[in-house]
């Protein structure tokens, strides 16, 4: 099912413990017997978020590269993309029939965005553990994602994060922009995230 143009690049982003591995852990559970995925992983000394997605076994181990940025990890995503273009190149290369690659950024703050040249489409993930004031703080990632999640709903109670008041400015931040409410663990809302990328990546 591949594209003659490549597969489907999805950027996701958000800051640091909001739940970027475990959506893109989901995702490529959910969407791996259907569509040929893989995976890039941005850290900046380590390769810890590939190893952990090998671990959950996400993937076959062939279909996850780590990447190590240095310094701040939003170059790697904005301005200097090409070490994960390098990176998505040489897994087409080995994976030649590759539907979708999931390239996930390392935790950054609120103005992290990913260069269209790296990614067609991008998530972003806030955490309600972040404060309910999270979505109308704004940033790049919140205004002009392709997609916002916003997750951790479970914890809502225990952090006093109004879930109505997010959903609130989430709207009017975002205008006509879509965003979905996830719990990880428990897998909601990831089948919201994969439809989106399937019609709007047109997979």
């Amino acid at each position: 099912m591949a594209s003659s143009n490549g597969p489907l690049r999805v950027g996701i982003g958000g800051p640091v413990g909001s739940g970027k591995t475990a959506l893109t852990d989901k995702l490529c559970k959910a969407m791996r017997d259907r569509w040929s995925v893989a995976v890039v992983t941005n850290d900046i000394y380590t390769q810890e978020d590939a190893e952990a997605l090998v671990r959950m076994q996400a993937l076959p181990s062939d279909r996850i590269v780590g990447v190590e940025t240095g310094g701040c990890p939003h170059t790697a995503i904005r301005e200097d993309a090409t070490i994960n273009l390098q990176a998505i190149a040489d897994l087409n290369r080995r994976i030649p029939d590759l539907d979708v690659v999931f390239i996930e950024s390392g935790g950054d703050n609120l103005a992290a965005t990913f260069s269209p040249d790296l990614a067609d489409i991008t998530l972003y993930v806030i955490s309600v553990c972040q404060g309910e004031e999270i979505p109308r703080k704004g940033g790049p990632g919140i205004t002009r994602s392709d997609l916002l999640v916003i997750n951790k709903t479970d914890l809502a109670p225990y952090v006093g994060a109004d879930l109505d008041v997010m959903q609130r400015d989430a709207d009017r931040m975002r205008q006509s922009r879509p965003f979905v409410f996830s719990d990880m663990k428990r897998g909601e809302g990831v089948e919201r995230i994969v439809e989106f990328l399937r019609v709007e990546g047109g997979l």
